[in-house]
């Protein structure tokens, strides 16, 4: 850790905020369990509960932008930086993520992303794409709404990193006759207790490369409070483009940009829709 993350941050704050994140999880997690195993409606509402819970207890203040796309399963496409990610989505977003595999042995948060009931993917086995679509295609068509990751890693949070588009294949599906509604969204660390953050502070949440997770996590408990901005995308489906990798450049290009406007404090104005027939109007959480 820095001498600079050390004078910002506060170890008596840190073991606070850890004390109390561990309780509260500790507590969930049998009720969680017992609400998956029994296929209960609960483990599919709780997670949203959890984790809005989470941003406060971590000091994160979540700002929304745009309408979250509401009714039926939606697939719902995100920049990623950081396992925080995890946490201010989830607060937002009533649904599962699309992870890689390795995430499911990892201790603790492997558990967690199981009880969320995270759909688990092999990202470099071409051979099992038509598999991992298939599983995706198959919570999506039980009404469950699903998170993608399309860069495949996790930046810097400065920049969005190009879009794979293998699982936009799913894009394709059609629930009850219907075009599979797909959201992009864009989120970003923007200030640090009020501040700016920068280029310099926005590693102190983005978490990537070889960073170690614990030093990482530990140290976004002690710093002050980060705001992390989040913005809901109009709604599109696959019928509006002529291909799935048309869809996903125009999801990483709109994304790109929300990105580019939160980082740098412009406002926020939408991106035109190229390669793209018109659009239906599709619910979101305001209209619906």
């Amino acid at each position: 850790m820095t001498r600079t993350a050390r004078a910002l941050g506060s170890s008596a704050r840190g073991a606070l905020r850890l004390t109390l994140y561990l309780l509260w999880t500790l507590l969930l997690i049998p009720l969680q369990a017992l609400a998956v195993a029994r296929g209960w409606r609960l483990c599919r509402s709780l997670p949203a509960f959890y984790h809005r819970v989470c941003t406060r207890l971590m000091g994160l203040d979540v700002v929304v932008r745009g309408e979250r796309a509401a009714g039926g399963p939606v697939l719902f496409v995100s920049n990623h930086s950081s396992y925080l990610d995890i946490v201010v989505l989830g607060s937002q977003i009533p649904g599962s993520f699309i992870a890689k595999s390795e995430v499911g042995s990892w201790p603790f948060f492997g558990l967690l992303a199981r009880l969320q009931r995270t759909v688990f993917v092999e990202r470099k086995a071409r051979s099992s794409v038509d598999k991992q679509r298939d599983d995706i295609g198959s919570r999506l068509d039980a009404g469950d709404s699903l998170v993608l990751f399309p860069e495949g890693t996790s930046s810097d949070g400065n920049r969005t990193l190009p879009f794979k588009t293998a699982l936009f294949a799913v894009a394709a599906r059609r629930i009850d006759g219907r075009p599979l509604t797909v959201q992009p969204v864009s989120i970003a660390a923007t200030r640090l207790d009020g501040i700016p953050m920068g280029f310099a502070f926005r590693p102190f949440y983005a978490w990537y490369g070889d960073m170690d997770l614990a030093p990482h996590l530990w140290q976004a408990f002690r710093l002050g409070g980060m705001t992390v901005e989040v913005e809901f995308h109009p709604p599109v489906t696959i019928d509006g483009f002529s291909s799935r990798k048309a869809l996903a450049d125009h999801c990483q290009r709109v994304i790109a940009g929300g990105v580019a406007r939160a980082i740098s404090g412009r406002p926020a104005a939408p991106l035109p829709t190229t390669d793209a027939a018109p659009q239906a109007a599709v619910p979101t959480a305001a209209s619906a």
